[in-house]
């Protein structure tokens, strides 16, 4: 599968938002990496799939709940909750992807 420069960049920012939100968890929740590898996740998973699909995808109406507490955790860590987020936003996960 070839993909496009802008797809590996977001293969390269999503995976550097795993990695970061990873470490935040392992540095016991630190908002700061935290919030950083939520944005470097969404912003690679926009270039990696395009921003109409990943509209898309988090407003299908069965994807609806995991999208609400997805983007709640992730709005709950930029507001300095990192544990309530996280465990809200991995919610989310399982939901959308499980």
């Amino acid at each position: 599968m070839w993909l496009s420069s802008s797809q590996k960049t977001g293969v390269g920012l999503t995976v550097s938002g795993l990695l970061s939100m990873l470490l935040g968890i392992a540095m016991l929740f630190d908002g700061g990496l935290l919030a950083i590898g939520n944005l470097l996740f969404l912003a690679g998973l926009l270039l990696l799939i395009g921003a109409q699909r990943t509209v898309a995808f988090f407003s299908r109406p069965t994807k609806l709940r995991g999208s609400l507490c997805f983007f709640g955790g992730i709005a709950l860590v930029l507001l300095r909750r990192p544990f309530v987020g996280v465990c809200v936003e991995m919610f989310g996960f399982i939901n959308l992807f499980g």
